[in-house]
């Protein structure tokens, strides 16, 4: 299956700041870049933009970010997923993760997460792809955002569906550990029905236990 990636560029304007959101950055663009030293709530920032450069560089990989002069002030990553995960185990060329997006602390509220997905779906260069993301709690800032776990999976919801991802019911394990956690996906329009039964298959590994 051939990964399409056209770059697209947009600026956006807010806190008397202007910040280009662009992407898939290429790999070579991303090792001239460096990461605020906010972006720190999967890993250490120096060790994050590592996992980023390499990202960009699988073939099915693609970073989206908003750069501020040289820095990179907020990222949204897209990637096949782990291999110990139950959505690798189908083998699927087109199902592809949304990882993370994360956003410095200081450019909250300027609307970048939304632009970010929006870039990314630009030019319907994921419409051959299904998209998911698994929504943890644990994963959430609710102590910057002060909001609850229902608020904040009621802003995640709306975030994903700019881009036209939707909830979809899973018996995962680790999803339904939780009532607040949650499998969104954007299936796209160019994605053969036998791909979506693979994916049903993979939603729902104990179907046919009940």
């Amino acid at each position: 299956m051939e990964h399409t990636k056209i770059f697209h560029e947009e600026t956006v304007e807010g806190k008397g700041k202007t910040l280009l959101v662009e992407g898939p950055v290429p790999p070579e663009r991303l090792k001239e870049l460096s990461l605020h030293p906010q972006l720190d709530a999967f890993r250490r920032p120096e060790e994050q933009h590592e996992a980023l450069v390499e990202i960009a560089e699988l073939p099915e990989g693609r970073i989206v970010a908003a750069v501020e002069g040289e820095t990179v002030v907020g990222y949204v990553t897209f990637h096949y997923p782990d291999e110990y995960e139950r959505w690798s185990e189908g083998k699927m060329d087109d199902l592809v993760e949304l990882g993370a997006i994360e956003v410095a602390n200081d450019y909250r509220g300027m609307g970048l997460s939304k632009k970010l997905l929006e870039v990314s779906f630009l030019g319907g260069q994921l419409d051959n792809t299904i998209v998911f993301t698994t929504e943890y709690y644990w994963h959430w800032d609710l102590e910057s955002t002060g909001l609850s776990v229902w608020d904040y999976r009621k802003m995640m919801e709306n975030l994903m569906k700019n881009v036209d991802m939707v909830w979809f019911a899973t018996d995962d394990p680790e999803i339904c550990s939780h009532p607040a956690n949650c499998l969104m996906v954007r299936v796209g329009k160019k994605v053969p029905q036998e791909s979506v039964e693979a994916f049903d298959r993979l939603r729902f590994r104990q179907r046919f236990m009940y």
